[in-house]
């Protein structure tokens, strides 16, 4: 099982990107999967953002909520991560995280041992 992210970078404040996390080994509609960052600010890793297998409904950090969107892509294998109106706080590594156990979605903050894990990416947001 690989979990792969990219599209990760240095962003103006205010800017986007769109992180994805593509799968092999496993199909992603199978599982819960969730976006954790980890921030120089806050040290901790956090939840950012979580899509459920079982009807593709999501979750989001309050801090998320109304800038980024999470979606998967079944034909691709790969689920994706828009983030807008992007602050320097929101510089740091950002990891997806695939688990069956569809109910880590559910709680208010999704951070959990998931079973799998990406290597991780750099976001950076800085002028």
């Amino acid at each position: 099982v690989q979990l792969v992210e990219s599209g990760g970078g240095l962003v103006q404040p205010g800017g986007s990107l769109r992180l994805s996390c593509a799968a092999s080994g496993l199909f992603l509609d199978d599982y819960a999967i969730a976006w954790i960052r980890q921030t120089p600010i806050k040290r901790a890793r956090e939840g950012v953002s979580c899509i459920r297998a079982v009807d593709g409904s999501s979750n989001y950090a309050d801090f998320a909520k109304g800038r980024f969107t999470i979606t998967r892509d079944a034909a691709k294998n790969t689920v994706y991560l828009q983030m807008n109106d992007l602050k320097p706080e929101d510089t740091g590594s950002y990891y997806c995280a695939a688990d069956d156990r569809d109910y880590y979605c559910s709680d208010s903050n999704f951070l959990y041992n998931y079973d799998h894990w990406g290597q991780g990416i750099q976001v950076s947001v800085s002028s």
